[in-house]
């Protein structure tokens, strides 16, 4: 369980749920008051059209715990969710959604595996209270590609109930919409991550926020997680072997269509000359893309100050 001292923020974005909030903010407040824990409770509202604002406002005088965080527009969950992190102290970090699907009794799970040692729990909705063609086919799809394509084999990235440590929210930047991949994220930080189910309810007010539209996303989002997982400090691995291979084969083939020039042949109807010729001009492109990235990648980790390594404990002998 947590320490008496130690803090733990919770963290709820939340986007028209003015139905709702009310209710789940009453479930944690509950739930932590019947452990003890220190907390404090985070919403941002992320530019929600409907009356949210003035629910929140009405209940930041009955609850002092509560800080509201309202958004000039609606920015996306990822940036509701970098807002709420920067803006938190606790020790440990909640996330969970709005929408009284994720179950505020399963806080407690969570935080009890962080303080054995853990530094991501994820939450993984093993009995999904949702439509089975729209939502859980689809998902379940993601889930296996993202856990084939980034090597962290979880069950469900989707969930929004996890908790961070707060060394590791501290080394991850939200950018886009990252904040599906924030345990591969986590992972290329080197966070000691781990999978808890937990339980999942039927959605009581609105309606889901996302779309199949969101599927794309996903995908282009992956790509960008892959390259970051594979060749985060190291660019020209990427570039400048795709790029090798390509002038090669370059080389290759225009060694070969030399020769039967020298023979005698006419090479300039045949379609290997232009594809030689496009291999050559791509590998090339290629391989300065990869010096280029070297350049970008040194002077991103550079200028934040930022290791490319992180240290869990260092231990020594004591010494007289």
């Amino acid at each position: 369980m947590a320490d008496i001292n130690q803090l733990i923020s919770i963290i709820i974005p939340v986007f028209n749920e003015s139905e709702s909030i009310g209710f789940l903010l009453d479930e944690v407040i509950n739930v932590m008051g019947a452990h003890k824990f220190n907390f404090e409770l985070i919403v941002v509202n992320d530019g929600s059209k409907d009356n949210t604002y003035q629910v929140l406002k009405q209940l930041t005088l009955k609850i002092r715990e509560l800080s509201v965080i309202s958004l000039r527009k609606n920015y996306g969950q990822t940036a509701a969710m970098s807002a709420g992190f920067d803006n938190s102290n606790g020790d440990i970090v909640i996330t969970l959604d709005g929408d009284l699907q994720n179950d505020p009794n399963d806080i407690p799970k969570l935080i009890s595996e962080i303080n054995s040692g853990y530094d991501l729990i994820c939450g993984w909705r093993f009995d999904r209270k949702d439509k089975l063609i729209k939502r859980k086919i689809p998902s379940r799809i993601a889930n296996k590609l993202i856990a084939n394509v980034t090597g962290l084999k979880l069950h469900d990235y989707g969930c929004s109930l996890k908790a961070y440590r707060r060394e590791i929210i501290d080394d991850i930047k939200l950018y886009g919409e990252l904040h599906r991949f924030l345990p591969v994220l986590a992972n290329i930080e080197g966070a000691k991550i781990k999978e808890l189910k937990v339980n999942h309810r039927s959605r009581k007010y609105g309606f889901s926020k996302y779309g199949i539209d969101r599927t794309f996303r996903v995908l282009m989002d992956l790509l960008t997680v892959w390259f970051m997982t594979k060749f985060l400090t190291r660019p020209m691995y990427g570039f400048g072997f795709v790029g090798i291979i390509s002038i090669l084969i370059s080389f290759v083939m225009s060694s070969y269509l030399l020769i039967i020039k020298i023979l005698g042949e006419d090479i300039g109807n045949r379609p290997m000359l232009i594809f030689a010729l496009i291999l050559g001009v791509a590998g090339v492109q290629l391989f300065s893309f990869g010096l280029l990235s070297e350049l970008l990648i040194r002077t991103y980790h550079e200028s934040q100050g930022r290791p490319i390594y992180r240290i869990r404990s260092i231990s020594s002998a004591n010494k007289n």
